[in-house]
């Protein structure tokens, strides 16, 4: 009797194994390392919605349903601000008008002809339409007599000018005037040679001016 029971016992210990055998066989390949229903292709999942892990699983059997392994995003770049394009300051212009020494002043004179006064009204009514920071005007003078000397005639003959543009109400405080004696020429080394003469002092005239500047001029004077 006990044999008997043995054998039924057995029997149908190899009946319960043949379901679970044909759910593994029949298993979805790709459900492997989640518990699955009996046809094997539908993951089970808890009450929360969560797939159900075998002791098969690993994160490379993970699938798309069941949420695959985070994997670390690396964050974007940070996106730099385009730099603003530094507007540049426009520079000051400036303009210089010369004038003949021997047209504003006698030879050896600091003292304004009416010729040259005429000239400076021109340059005043160009100054009274034109927007500028200062005037500076500087005189100049040709190398014959000492330096001590030509500085002082080229001082004088700028001074000169400066006084009479103030005289015709252009603004004093933007006024300068400066001189250079006979240190910056207009002719070159080894022009105007020999020693003192009519020829010769001709030649040096565009050495004897006087120079006048208008910083930050915005308005563009003639040349007179």
């Amino acid at each position: 009797m006990k044999q008997i029971t043995k054998t039924i016992l057995a029997a149908f210990a190899v009946t319960a194994l043949i379901p679970m055998a044909a759910m593994a066989a029949g298993q979805d390949s790709k459900n492997q390392g989640y518990l699955v229903d009996a046809p094997g292709s539908v993951i089970v999942m808890n009450s929360t919605g969560l797939c159900w892990q075998s002791s098969e699983w690993t994160p490379s059997r993970s699938v798309d349903s069941c949420g695959r392994p985070i994997t670390s995003v690396a964050a974007p770049a940070p996106v730099l601000a385009a730099a603003l394009p530094v507007e540049a300051k426009p520079q000051a212009q400036s303009q210089k008008i010369s004038f003949s020494g021997d047209a504003l002043f006698a030879f050896d004179s600091a003292e304004l002809k009416p010729e040259g006064k005429t000239m400076l009204d021109g340059l005043v009514r160009q100054i009274d339409g034109a927007t500028y920071d200062s005037i500076v005007a500087t005189g100049h003078t040709d190398r014959f007599g000492s330096n001590e000397y030509n500085q002082r005639l080229s001082e004088r003959r700028a001074q000169s000018v400066k006084e009479y543009l103030i005289s015709k109400n252009v603004q004093a405080s933007r006024i300068d005037a400066e001189g250079t004696g006979e240190s910056q020429p207009m002719t070159k080394a080894g022009n105007c040679q020999g020693e003192k003469s009519v020829k010769v002092v001709a030649c040096l005239q565009p050495d004897r001016r006087v120079d006048v500047e208008l910083t930050g001029a915005k308005t563009v004077v003639r040349t007179l």
